[in-house]
């Protein structure tokens, strides 16, 4: 009998911790989103467009990003006098412009597959995370440049490589005092990449519009060196975005 009452109990306390453990991750979701211009604002937001300057070693060009709430996007750069795009989403079809043709090119079925998982993730990944059938667990906390942050595990849908399905895992960092995130980290899943895990940092928010965005982001694999970075210079809100903007261009 007594035993029977401490495995009762044991269970009692597993359930306990584990209940407290997905309260302080929410807390700290909620908190992040509040933190940075309110979860209300956050979700009338309709698209965000920003004009940057982009970095990678000692060339420098700049950028123009464009998401919208329905999932389109696209990244546009000029370099030598030329414009080009990449990672534009038409709501239908992924495309880019290819660096030795200079010519767009479609992707894979499997590379739109994977976009799509991602039209819901609009303004972030992280937003209304249960909706999606998503998973936040807090690991912990620790140190990383200084700071004290919570670390938080967000695992998505799977995604297809190879025609394969495998794990779609995204961690952040979470500054401890301000909820607000520090860094974020993923595995590569496909090409020359693979198996890399890849840091993003951000820092230097300032308010837009009422909502707080990072002006800076750095980009390098983890423990490795920054190899590229973007220092954005202007964001709109909402914007307005010809739908010929993401369009395949005709031959």
């Amino acid at each position: 009998m007594l035993k029977k009452i401490s495995v009762t109990f044991l269970s009692s306390l597993i359930l306990l911790s584990s209940q407290a453990f997905a309260v302080e991750v929410d807390e700290i979701i909620h908190n992040y989103f509040e933190n940075t211009g309110g979860n209300a604002a956050w979700a009338k937001l309709k698209g965000i467009k920003m004009s940057l300057q982009g970095s990678q070693g000692p060339m420098k060009f700049p950028m123009e990003i464009v998401q919208l709430k329905d999932g389109r996007t696209y990244s546009q750069f000029s370099i030598q006098g030329k414009t080009l795009k990449q990672n534009v989403y038409d709501g239908t079809t992924v495309w880019g412009t290819n660096m030795m043709t200079m010519k767009a090119e479609k992707q894979s079925a499997e590379t739109i597959a994977n976009t799509k998982l991602n039209d819901n993730d609009f303004p972030s990944d992280l937003f209304d995370y249960k909706k999606k059938g998503y998973k936040a667990e807090l690991l912990g906390t620790e140190q990383m440049d200084g700071s004290d942050v919570f670390k938080v595990r967000l695992t998505k849908e799977q995604m297809m490589v190879d025609g394969k399905k495998v794990d779609s895992v995204v961690y952040y960092y979470f500054d401890t005092e301000s909820f607000v995130a520090l860094v974020m980290e993923n595995e590569v899943k496909q090409g020359q990449g693979k198996g890399m895990v890849m840091q993003t940092k951000f820092s230097d928010y300032e308010e837009i519009d009422g909502l707080y965005f990072p002006m800076s982001m750095s980009q390098s694999q983890k423990g490795g060196q920054q190899f590229f970075s973007m220092q954005i210079e202007k964001i709109v809100l909402n914007p307005k975005i010809p739908d010929t903007q993401f369009s395949f261009p005709a031959k």
